[in-house]
């Protein structure tokens, strides 16, 4: 349920209700607006009937939220939620990029190509560790010693990082080495692994899986916020349909509709979308017109020589040109291109 206050509404009243709300075994949300406090309580509306809210004084309107993800849904939080990336802002008008190679491979390969996206205007590092992949018999990263290597080069060019995390058995040294968890398709369904990443603070980008629906998704982002973690990205990386002409088909219908439902920032993942370098940058420009909150993308230094997903990633050159084309698209809708930190001065 959304109550909403009057104007005016004292903090102590504010405060009186949500523990009124609380000590009945519902479980309160405050959500502060420009014009006025909105409360939330979630739990047996039966019970929240009971509290007859409707006639307490300061209590404008008591209202049903009728999605069944009540936390992340936009009847619930009607402004966008901006989430921290490290010193990257992701949602509510700030449009982020994402870049990096799938795997990280070495540390030469992990610098390079993570210099290059740097300079190019990335403001936070992508690079697996971890690698769920098609086959079991392909590359499936550096694990701990990939993490040391992002580590490394997110201090040495002071740009946060995101990398995936496969397994609960992870999740520390993850959270160790890395500013914000990616949720691979995969393990979007993964619900251990969404409840204990749901326990801490660092960021979570959720990826759609390939066959999932788009309340599938959201359902599961709740999982996430219900667990204490508010800090849920959503991302759409495309789903497998009949069509073959592209690995997979990226869905930017997802992207307006879930702004329309959820406050929850939302990324495109062109390159696993499409499985085309040529389509990516067409994509990702067709991604922020459809407005989304930024984009992540796969970039190497030498695609014919890596070890995953080379045939969707961007060559350096191609993702400095993607940068440009995005600058003023940006601009042009209004928006801000989320900046990278400056340089820390350091070097190899």
């Amino acid at each position: 349920m959304i109550i909403i206050l009057k104007p005016g509404t004292e903090d102590s009243t504010v405060r009186e209700l949500l523990d009124h709300i609380k000590e009945c075994g519902l479980k309160p949300q405050f959500l502060p607006g420009e014009e006025r406090v909105v409360l939330g309580a979630i739990g047996d509306e039966r019970v929240l009937a009971k509290l007859h809210l409707e006639s307490h004084p300061c209590v404008e309107s008591v209202k049903p939220i009728l999605a069944p993800y009540k936390m992340v849904s936009r009847e619930s939080h009607p402004e966008d939620t901006v989430v921290h990336i490290g010193s990257a802002k992701v949602g509510n008008g700030y449009f982020t990029v994402i870049a990096g190679p799938c795997a990280i491979e070495s540390l030469e390969q992990a610098m390079e190509t993570c210099r290059a996206v740097a300079a190019a205007g990335a403001a936070v590092l992508r690079g697996g560790a971890f690698k769920p992949r098609t086959s079991p018999y392909s590359f499936q990263g550096l694990g701990v010693e990939g993490l040391e290597i992002l580590k490394h080069v997110s201090r040495e060019l002071n740009i946060p990082t995101v990398t995936e995390v496969v397994e609960v058995a992870d999740i520390l040294a993850v959270e160790e080495h890395a500013d914000a968890f990616q949720v691979g398709a995969r393990n979007m369904q993964n619900f251990r692994l969404l409840s204990e990443l749901g326990q801490r603070r660092k960021p979570v980008v959720l990826k759609r899986g390939m066959a999932a629906t788009i309340e599938d998704l959201l359902m599961a982002a709740e999982y996430v916020v219900s667990q204490g973690n508010p800090n849920v990205i959503l991302c759409e990386r495309g789903i497998r349909t009949f069509e073959t002409a592209t690995r997979n088909t990226l869905d930017l219908n997802a992207v307006p509709f879930i702004k329309q439902r959820s406050h929850l920032p939302v990324l495109v993942d062109p390159s696993h979308g499409t499985g085309r370098r040529q389509l990516v940058a067409p994509m990702s420009l067709a991604a922020a017109a459809a407005g989304a909150d930024g984009i992540i993308v796969e970039v190497h230094r030498n695609p014919a020589e890596a070890l995953s997903d080379g045939e969707q990633s961007l060559y350096p050159e191609q993702f400095e040109s993607l940068m440009r084309s995005l600058r003023s698209l940006v601009d042009t809708l209004g928006r801000t291109l989320m900046q990278p930190a400056p340089p820390s001065g350091a070097s190899l």
